[in-house]
């Protein structure tokens, strides 16, 4: 009973302690000291050199160590977190161009950002090559930036020169940026606020209705401050705990099928979650069973996951032997002595020992991926018509998969640029660095893997076969032009077999 007793005390203690913790309130505002902001710097300029799988893949080190001196003497002050964040820290990681090498902000921070309507930019923008254009305004009564209005500039900025900018502080593979045009389509305001800060005003040229060019002052979106109170609608329709979980499952992946086309349509968001042998398995037997010819995978929103899932389904479709890799491997058999600033290290340091082994390069290699050569699936495989629409956001496992199956018979990749490096990229195992004193974590991957199919080092991301860009006029009218110009392919060659 005094065990017991003890116990009960014991965690009793600890709970208040995390309720304490928990109830601080974070500051954003807090300023660190110029001498730990440059401990935490140093200490991830020595993981990042002793750690890293391809820290110079495509900048070279006489340059990476000028970024790296240039940043250093950029903090010149204190910083709240946020500065330190995106005034060093982001641009600093864009250098590697290694879009597994990314920095966020502290648990801390993200917990007290968590539902808050803060002071942005207040346009949202589809953004690509040299044009953006409005699908989205925070500012409601605004009548004259409307969905589709084509801004030309802001704040003096044209739209290349203000891309360029914002680009230098997002990272991606090599010089892929196919991705970064997307993540400035999904949330611009975040970007903009982040990268060039907030003013209480912005100018903003766009294209009136005759095509011509003309100047607006807008504010600041400015939520009331009361905003992160406001009192949470109840949905009409209640679900029950399995409709909640079927409906996020959904979310992941999913099946149609168009019976008029004899063809199957699966979009696969993650190869990361959502019981996806289960859903490959039964997928793939339905599609035997009811002997449709033609699918479609749509992998557009797919920022990879695991190599092992990829491989997965790569063996349902593929037709021919295929390999994950020509080279894998780690620079260090294990993360000491940064051990404790990175997550995961118990498991990570059993990874990189028990998985690779020392070859005569120095370099501890991840044999598996490198020797072994993957078939075909006997059971249920796909062999008829594939079409896989990819974009910026294919990555990482999703640009494996590409990579793979790309020139194959009756496989065809369609849509834009994958943001994954066609060469090659870094992962494998990606935890996080924890800084000490602001908390910010940047991503390490551990692992460097040039694919099997020997293609130039040029910074590129997996090519698709058919390249179908952003259409103004989809954007506008609100339809899927990449579906649209896949479905019309698989009918063209329904209405030849005819």
């Amino acid at each position: 009973m005094i065990v017991k007793s003890l116990t009960i005390f014991f965690f009793f203690i600890i709970a208040l302690s995390s309720c304490s913790v928990t109830n601080n309130a974070y500051n954003p505002n807090k300023k660190y000291a110029k001498e730990k902001l440059q401990e935490d710097y140093s200490l991830l300029k020595n993981i990042l050199q002793k750690k890293h799988p391809s820290l110079y893949w495509y900048t070279s080190k006489d340059s990476l160590d000028i970024y790296f001196a240039q940043y250093y003497n950029a903090i010149d002050d204190s910083m709240t977190e946020q500065q330190f964040g995106w005034k060093i820290i982001a641009p600093l990681t864009d250098k590697i161009h290694c879009g597994h090498t990314s920095f966020s902000m502290s648990k801390a921070y993200n917990k007290w950002v968590n539902n808050k309507r803060i002071p942005s930019f207040p346009l949202f923008m589809k953004v690509w090559n040299d044009t953006m254009a409005v699908t989205g305004n925070l500012n409601r009564r605004d009548s004259i930036l409307k969905r589709g209005t084509l801004i030309t500039g802001i704040n003096g900025l044209s739209n290349t020169v203000l891309q360029q900018t914002m680009f230098n502080y997002m990272t991606e593979d090599g010089n892929a940026n196919n991705v970064n045009y997307l993540r400035l389509s999904n949330n611009f305001p975040y970007y903009h606020r982040n990268i060039l800060g907030i003013s209480k005003q912005y100018t903003v040229t766009y294209l009136d209705a005759s095509g011509k060019e003309q100047t607006i002052n807008i504010p600041v979106f400015d939520p009331p401050k009361d905003t992160s109170k406001r009192t949470r609608i109840a949905p009409l329709v209640k679900r029950t705990k399995e409709e909640t979980k079927k409906q996020q499952l959904q979310n992941i992946r999913s099946l149609a099928i168009d019976t008029a086309n004899n063809t199957a349509i699966i979009t696969l968001n993650t190869f990361s979650t959502g019981k996806l042998r289960k859903f490959f398995r039964q997928t793939f037997r339905y599609i035997k069973q009811t002997g449709i010819s033609n699918v479609v995978l749509d992998i557009r929103s797919n920022g990879g996951g695991k190599i092992n899932l990829s491989t997965l389904l790569t063996k349902y479709v593929t037709r021919q032997p295929f390999k994950v890799a020509d080279t894998s491997y780690a620079v260090a058999k294990n993360l000491g002595p940064y051990s404790r600033y990175i997550k995961g290290k118990f498991l990570n340091n059993i990874g990189l020992f028990f998985l690779t082994k020392k070859r005569k390069d120095g370099l501890y290699h991840f044999g598996m991926w490198e020797r072994k050569t993957y078939h075909a699936k006997l059971h249920n495989h796909f062999g008829g018509n594939l079409y896989v629409l990819i974009n910026g956001q294919t990555f990482s496992a999703s640009a494996l998969f590409c990579n793979a199956v790309k020139g194959q018979p009756g496989i065809t990749l369609v849509g834009e640029e994958a943001g994954g490096g066609w060469h090659g990229n870094n992962g494998i195992l990606i935890p996080d660095i924890t800084l000490p004193n602001t908390h910010l974590r940047v991503r390490l991957p551990l692992f460097k893997l040039v694919q099997y199919k020997h293609v130039p080092k040029d910074g590129r991301g997996v090519m698709p076969d058919i390249y179908i860009g952003t259409s103004y006029e989809a954007l506008i009218k609100g339809y899927d032009k990449k579906m649209q110009v896949v479905m019309e392919m698989i009918k063209g060659k329904k209405e030849i077999g005819n």
